[in-house]
Order: C-alpha cells, then structure tokens, then sequence
C-alpha cells in the first residue's frame, strides 16, 4: 500500500499558496483492507474513505470509462493494480494531476509543473470530453486564480466548446451546477466564471437569464458601458471586491435579469424590468435548487434596487415599504445585505467603480428611527389589533421623515 497526497494541496504548495484541503490517493489497497485500518467509506459512486482521525479523504487509485452521458456515465475500476499514473491520468486539468510522496518527491506525470510556471489551464487528456462538470471546474479555476494570470489553454476551450455543441452540457443535474456555481461565486474573480462559461457557449444552457442580458443595451447617460451583461458582470465583481457574501453575490448576478427581456423596440429603456426580474429569479432558483434565503435576497434586491437608488427623494412611506418587506424590523441583516447589492449596482459602471453610496445611510437612520417606536408607544384602551398596527405604522413614518429632516 502505497499513500501520496494529490491535486489540489499539491497544486497550492508548489504555488505558494496555504492548501484549502488535503486529499489522498491509495495504491495497492483495496477497500476492505481500508476498513480494516479504520477507514469509513463515504463515497457511493467511487471508493472514498475518511481517515479515522483526521477525517481527510482518502481515495483508491481508480481509472473511469465512459459508459453514459453526462457526469454520472462511468464505469470505475479501482483494483489494487491501477497505477498512481493511471489515477493521475483520469483527472481534469494538468495542474490538478501531481501528486506528491511521503519524502516530498512530486509526481508530475501530465507536466503539470510547467503548465503551472506558464499559468495555463490545460485539460490531461481528451477524456477532459467525457464528464461536463469538468467545463465547469475549469470555469472555476479560471475565476479563482485569474489575479495570477492563469487562463485557459486555447486547446482546452476549443474541446469545451465541442462539448457544449455534442449536448454533454444538457445532461448536468441541476444540483451539481449550483454546486460549481455557489463555489464559483466566493471566488476573487466570480465575473471569470461567468465570463468563460459564455466563451464556451455552456452560458446560454446553464443560465440563458444571464446570457441574453449581452446585446442587450442600456442608457449610456446613466451606464457608460452601455450593455447589460457588462454591467452584470461589473456589479457581481463590486461585491467581490469588498467581500460580500455569496448571496449578496447572487443577488448581483441577477438583479437585472428582467431587462434581457425587454422588447428591443422599447431599448435603451426598461421599464417593467424589476418585476420581470422577479419572475425570472424564481424560474431560475427552482431549477438548478438556489437556496431560499438567496432567492429571496435577489428577488428584493431585483424589485426594489431602483427604489433604493432614490433613497434622497422618498417618501417615508416609502421607505417604510421598502424596509417591510425585507423584514428588516425583524432581521436587520437582510437590510445590510440589500443595501451592499445595491451599492454594488451603482458602483458596477464604468467610471463609478469607487462613488459613495449615501443612499445607505438614509436607509439605515430610517430603520433605526422606526425601530425605536413600540406597539406600547402609540397602544390606547380599547384600540383593536388593526388600528393598532396602523397607528404603529404612522408613527414610524412620522419617525423617519423626523430623522431625514435637516437640524440646524
């Protein structure tokens, strides 16, 4: 039995990089003999054990035929006969193919090394064709290590590209391309991803919302650069930059989706496109499993973005709508998360990377101000439920319009 640590750990150390995890391939074994030593199987379609005390994986060398469309169309032999070459042989990309022995000897047998000194994203072999989640992953790559000038071997977008038009991307589960996606979005470079995707032809499959937002233009008077899948990308780069989370994120991605359909009679002008948006959002989060919470963050944000950029000329009233129906008296973080999407939207335009956003402020002192009126505050004898709540609500807009009025 032979143990060597691979892929990615390997990778990331020979970059200079912490290891975001560390995995193992076993020669020579089989999995009884794994069990045995107090391995727990964990995998259910390939032999992949965790260490009965780190709980890192350990998988048996294995190799792969295809047999099927899609990801899950292989048959895997993992014999105590398949070489570590052979593993190494069966993976993705180069610079995912080394491995690395107990005495620090790295195992290279796919140049991986020399792809990693020239940053090229280079598929091992042609069997790259053979799993459509591997256009994903290279996408993937791509978006995190861009900042090190990595791309795409020109080869390897060429079989992307075949791959697409043979209908392997038709065949991905729905699950599997949130999963790529939701990684892809905590990237330095989520923009990459989409950005490759589209260079594949997988965009207008995997998220044809997104795709046809290109073309599409907008008002140059307000957005310099003029096309909606530019300004898409632009914004969803925003939140990255400052480090929102994933769902502030996918809510930038999407917020716009309602303007790629817009009659082009009615272009550069959109109006109608929030609710549009809306509709689109729910389609496309049922259909690839995006969780609630971030469904319900774009779908906001893809309503009342606009609204938020007027923040200096509502009404309280309006505010107080806005501030409702995110639920910020009960989750004020939903606020925060609306209003980082949001700034993020103004800031996702050419020349305006780095303007202020006060529009924030007003939203934040407005929450505050109706925060501090209570049901006890304006509650009288006798007064039902219903009158209640309106009293309540009256009073939190007269508290807001009393914090955006000017003092001396």
């Amino acid at each position: 039995m032979q143990i060597y640590l691979v892929g990615g750990a390997v990778r990331d150390r020979l970059l200079g990089l912490p290891p975001r995890e560390r995995d193992w391939v076993v020669v020579g074994a089989t999995g009884a003999e794994l069990e045995a030593l107090g391995y727990r199987r964990v995998g259910q379609e390939f032999p992949v054990y965790l260490h009965p005390e780190t709980r890192e994986e350990y998988a048996l060398a294995r190799t792969e035929r295809k047999t099927g469309p899609g990801y899950r169309g292989f048959a895997v032999r993992a014999d105590p006969d398949v070489t570590l070459e052979e593993d190494l042989a069966r993976r993705d990309l180069t610079i995912n193919a080394m491995a690395e022995a107990e005495d620090g000897k790295v195992i290279d047998p796919c140049d991986g090394r020399r792809d990693l000194d020239d940053r090229v994203l280079r598929h091992v072999s042609d069997a790259f064709r053979e799993d459509p989640v591997r256009i994903l992953r290279a996408a993937r790559f791509a978006a995190r290590y861009h900042a090190l000038g990595f791309h795409i071997a020109d080869t390897t977008l060429l079989l992307m590209r075949e791959m697409v038009a043979a209908g392997e991307v038709d065949a991905l589960v729905p699950e599997r391309v949130w999963k790529e996606t939701h990684g892809a979005l905590s990237e330095a470079r989520p923009d990459i991803f989409f950005r490759v995707l589209r260079d594949a032809g997988a965009l207008r499959i995997l998220f044809p919302e997104i795709d046809r937002l290109f073309g599409v233009p907008q008002p140059a008077r307000w957005h310099p650069e003029i096309d909606t899948g530019e300004h898409t990308l632009m914004v969803l780069l925003e939140t990255a930059r400052r480090g929102s989370d994933n769902a502030v994120r996918f809510a930038a991605l999407v917020h716009d989706l309602g303007k790629g359909t817009t009659p082009a009679s009615e272009w550069p002008k959109h109006i109608g496109h929030e609710q549009r948006g809306v509709k689109l959002i729910r389609a496309l989060c049922e259909r690839i499993g995006v969780p609630n919470r971030y469904r319900d963050l774009a779908c906001a944000v893809a309503q009342y973005h606009g609204i938020a950029h007027r923040a200096a000329e509502l009404r309280p009233e309006t505010i107080l709508k806005v501030l409702e129906a995110l639920d910020a008296f009960r989750r004020p973080e939903r606020l925060n998360a609306f209003l980082a999407a949001c700034a993020a939207d103004a800031r996702g335009r050419t020349g305006h990377e780095d303007d202020a956003y006060p529009q924030a402020d007003r939203f934040l002192a407005a929450l505050q101000a109706a925060k501090a009126i209570r049901a006890g505050d304006v509650a009288a004898p006798g007064l039902a439920a219903e009158a209640l709540g309106a009293a309540l609500r009256r009073a939190r807009i007269e508290a807001i319009r009393a914090a955006s009025t000017p003092t001396d």
